[in-house]
């Protein structure tokens, strides 16, 4: 997989190991990285990536 794949809602939830409703709620929430293609969630996998080590160092703090 290329860093700039194209996630959806299912791909991202699959990838992060999360149902798909709360995959849904953070992104609705601006809490997981994402934007919309007409009415549909898309997410980069750069971002999401970059999103998990941001959250691996706020657990450290």
């Amino acid at each position: 997989m290329e860093n700039d794949d194209i996630f959806t809602i299912k791909d991202v939830s699959t990838y992060l190991k999360l149902a798909e409703k709360t995959a849904y709620r953070l992104a609705s929430e601006a809490k997981l990285p994402g934007f919309k293609v007409g009415g549909a969630w898309r997410f980069r996998k750069s971002e999401i990536d970059r999103w998990i080590i941001e959250q691996e160092q706020n657990v450290k703090r």
